[in-house]
């Protein structure tokens, strides 16, 4: 029998065109009719109605609001279904997470929120068993090795390159088993992975949400226009699978409102093709889900295509690659990466505080537990494939940006709490949120200050601090009283140049960067109509255009802290390179923006380094800032490209670093958000840095990508590049830590004028630094008892000469305390409770770790 599984689903994003919260409720259903509430009351209500009826459920942050709104007697029916299998939670995520623009760490979290959410509800019968991607754009190695570590027996997706799709649908691989980690010995790392048949829309002629325009089952035998014979036919034309078992996803966008025209239509589906057989059809149809299918799969034992490589970059026509959303909305996704650090800082002061972190002397705290915290939501409910991502509609990225802002004031209470529970002081801390822009009240009008600096990572780390200040003559001392050494002020000499910066580690000569634009398509190509979008980035030429050959550089006097050079290329570009004293990497901060568009051309602003390096068409990309893959231009490992776009299907996205190399040297970039990047030409790596276009791309999003600022006309962007010079044989042991450090970067909080003599003026929650090749992942406060720990490998096998083996780690204090307690014995505030157990982190990572205290 050729079995077809009928998967029932909805797919509701947490966030497009509308906020997360109009989705829920239905409101505005100008811009897209959409409630996801009453999708869930329909639902529920069918499936009580026949025990055969199945429905699938994704994003956990809609099902946790619905569902605390419910009654009692609404939830045990509920419990029920899922206990029999009826309703089932798929992936079970926060949100189903975009996999070009996100971190693994944020990506961990988010996926712990929800299942954690799951398993409190649910138990074992809430467990997803199949990850379900079935909308992002293009799909992530590393995404794969976190769904397998986590114990998913499968994943499937929607979405890849066209071509690819067309050779795997003619070669019958649109099944595969992944391989997503070269340094995991497999099958720690081994996923079974499915490609999708229509995405994950319903076949064509057979939608029947009231949203759809396909015929209902007509089963009148006296109607004029009776449709039986018609609809069973059309299912027997499906053939791109090696198994006698297809899967069809009978659902999309925000359906099942009215879930009654969908299970009437499927019930009598199901009926007629089986009614069939009892005249040899061969076709059973029947309700099913991603996790049954999958079984029936394991069951056939057929041997399966192996991939090794990602789905990236995904392109749905021959000038429609989905390149540019690496880089929209660059100041979102910088905003994302801080409030990741911040919500790590967060949990782990929650730690170190001990319980009094939640009520302290600045109120009550929001004591992140996972499954209350706003803050921990909010950072969920970001990790979105339209949220971080960019391809949301303005408003919606205002949304997600408050949430944000919201999360960490929640946060801000429990860090001062814990801070003036650490250091003996009440001394309120202040945190200054535009030190992006140099503005800062506190340090700009107090000649006497203090500056706190807390460090997430497990390891010491040297930080560079630039602060506002009124004054020309400051004194800076450490903890100790120790001077430490300051400048104060710039002095300036103004010349136009080619200007090259000395590194005193190599000893050479690096050419400043240039930065250059795309002309953006405006879809009159004689090729194709396809504009520039928020998704995709189509530039009208191969050539980027020089902003300005001769820039107005500044350079600052050399000091014994930095080196520093200011250039200005335009109005609009600038950029400051500075080489900080006992630092091996060079600081590139640039400014983009207003990006100008009066002259009827979209830009998408690139800063591109040109090396003497011999890359040969190879460089190397990050995958959600785990693993590094290669790449190659104009070139894909596991099929035949024809290339079309020869700069946009050469880009690839970065969330924390890329690199180019040859037998001598390597020059790394590492940057503080996602952004996209390629290499087109030898010796050369570029970076997309801005867009603003004019232009929608039709992908859905209904408006052109130009971002408003709040004084002028255009967003201003600002960031950091981290470059690096290195052997390639020792980069890794540069690069790494200095990504790691972007990622979770020192917390700033002042106090004004000297800190009172009781003060404490260190403290540390290790007895020592973790080995440079662990890393503290998580450190959270789990419930009122326990403690979540995580600590992984992070450097891929074969990276490090150095770093890439074995590491044991003892994890013990100097003496046993009592979790809850507020002091050790002599009065100091308790920090951790650990195991006294030694473990062995296998080479790059093993599975995520839990410690219970």
């Amino acid at each position: 029998m050729l079995n077809v599984h009928l998967v029932p689903h909805t797919h509701d994003d947490v966030g497009w065109l509308k906020t997360v919260d109009q989705y829920y409720y239905g409101d505005r259903n100008n811009i897209q009719h959409a409630g996801v509430q009453y999708i869930l009351d329909s639902v529920i209500d069918q499936l009580q109605k026949d025990p055969a009826r199945r429905f699938i459920y994704v994003e956990t942050a809609f099902f946790y609001r619905w569902w605390k709104q419910q009654n009692q007697s609404t939830q045990r029916i509920v419990t029920q279904l899922v206990n029999e299998g009826r309703l089932e939670f798929i992936n079970g995520g926060w949100c189903m997470s975009d996999e070009a623009t996100t971190h693994y760490s944020a990506v961990i979290d988010q996926m712990t929120l929800g299942l954690r959410f799951l398993n409190d509800t649910f138990g074992e019968c809430g467990r997803p068993r199949v990850a379900w991607h079935i909308d992002p754009f293009g799909h992530a190695r590393e995404h794969a090795s976190i769904f397998a570590q986590m114990g998913y027996d499968g994943f499937f997706f929607g979405r890849l390159d066209y071509q690819d799709k067309a050779r795997r649908m003619k070669t019958k691989e649109m099944e595969m088993l992944w391989r997503a980690s070269e340094s995991l010995t497999p099958p720690l790392a081994d996923l079974f992975t499915g490609v999708l048949p229509n995405g994950y829309n319903p076949p064509e002629g057979f939608c029947w949400d009231q949203s759809c325009d396909d015929a209902p089952i007509r089963d009148d035998p006296d109607l004029e226009d009776y449709n039986v014979d018609e609809i069973v036919q059309k299912f027997l034309n499906a053939g791109f699978y090696k198994a006698n078992h297809i899967i069809m996803t009978m659902g999309s966008d925000f359906q099942y409102e009215n879930a009654n025209l969908w299970y009437k239509n499927m019930d009598k589906l199901i009926k007629y093709v089986n009614a069939l057989q009892a005249k040899g059809s061969k076709v059973n149809v029947l309700y099913s889900t991603p996790s049954c299918y999958l079984q029936e799969l394991n069951l056939a034992n057929l041997t399966w295509p192996l991939k090794t490589d990602d789905f990236f970059p995904y392109a749905d026509d021959a000038h429609d690659f989905w390149t540019g959303y690496f880089t929209s909305r660059p100041a979102l996704k910088l905003y994302e990466r801080l409030s990741n650090s911040r919500l790590q800082t967060c949990n782990q002061l929650e730690v170190l505080g001990g319980p009094k972190s939640k009520s302290g002397p600045f109120g009550e705290g929001d004591s992140d537990t996972m499954s209350k915290s706003t803050s921990v939501r909010a950072m969920g409910v970001a990790q979105h494939h339209d949220a971080v991502s960019g391809t949301e509609k303005q408003h919606v990225a205002y949304d997600y940006a408050r949430r944000l802002a919201t999360g960490w004031a929640h946060c801000e209470v429990l860090v001062r709490n814990s801070l003036a529970i650490l250091s003996g002081s009440e001394a309120p801390h202040v945190f200054c949120e535009n030190l992006n822009i140099s503005v800062c009240p506190l340090t700009e009008s107090s000649h006497k200050f203090s500056m706190n600096v807390y460090n997430p990572l497990g390891r010491t780390v040297s930080w560079p601090v630039r602060l506002p200040v009124n004054g020309s003559v400051y004194s800076v001392t450490d903890a100790n009283g120790r001077a430490v050494d300051s400048q104060v002020g710039n002095v300036f000499i103004s010349l136009k140049c080619t200007c090259y910066i000395y590194d005193m580690k190599s000893s050479c000569l690096l050419p400043l960067l240039s930065v250059r634009w795309y002309n953006a398509s405006a879809g009159n190509n004689k090729e194709s109509p396809q504009t520039s979008g928020a998704y995709i980035f189509r530039p009208n030429s191969s050539d980027p255009f020089v902003i300005n050959k001769t820039a107005e550089t500044q350079i600052v006097t050399v000091s014994s802290t930095v080196q520093e050079v200011t250039q200005w290329f335009s109005p609009w570009v600038s950029q400051v390179v500075r080489l900080y004293e006992g630092h091996r990497e060079l600081e590139l901060e640039w400014t983009v923006g207003p990006v100008p568009v009066a002259d009827g051309l979209g830009k998408e602003v690139i800063t591109r380094l040109d090396t003497d390096i011999k890359s040969s068409d190879y460089f190397y990309t990050d995958s959600n800032g785990r693993e590094v893959l290669e790449r190659r231009k104009d070139y894909r490992p596991t099929w035949e490209l024809k290339q079309t776009e020869p700069v946009a299907g050469n880009y690839y996205p970065i969330n924390s670093r890329a690199y180019i190399k040859d037998d001598k040297h390597q020059l790394t970039v590492v940057t503080d958000r996602s952004q996209g990047a390629s290499s087109l030409y030898n010796g050369s790596l570029e970076i997309m840095l801005h867009r603003r276009l004019l232009y929608d791309d039709y992908r859905g999003v209904g408006e052109p990508l130009s971002e408003p600022g709040d004084f002028s006309d255009g967003l201003v962007a600002r960031g950091r590049l981290l470059l690096t010079f290195t052997p390639p044989d020792t980069a890794a042991d540069v690069h790494r830590p200095l990504a790691q450090g972007m990622v979770l970067q020192p917390l700033l909080s002042f106090q004004d004028g000297t800190p009172s003599a009781n003060t404490k003026l260190e403290f540390s929650g290790l007895q020592t630094d973790l080995p440079p090749a662990v890393h503290l992942l998580t450190l959270s406060q789990w419930d009122e008892d326990t403690v979540l720990i995580r600590l992984e490998h992070q450097y891929q096998a074969k990276e490090s000469k150095t770093h890439s083996q074995p590491v044991t780690v003892n994890l013990q204090c100097q003496r046993p305390l009592t979790m809850g307690s507020d002091t050790e014995p002599n009065g100091d505030p308790h920090f951790l409770v650990t195991s006294t157990t030694a473990v062995e982190l296998t080479t790059y990572r093993s599975p995520p770790m839990q410690i219970r205290v």
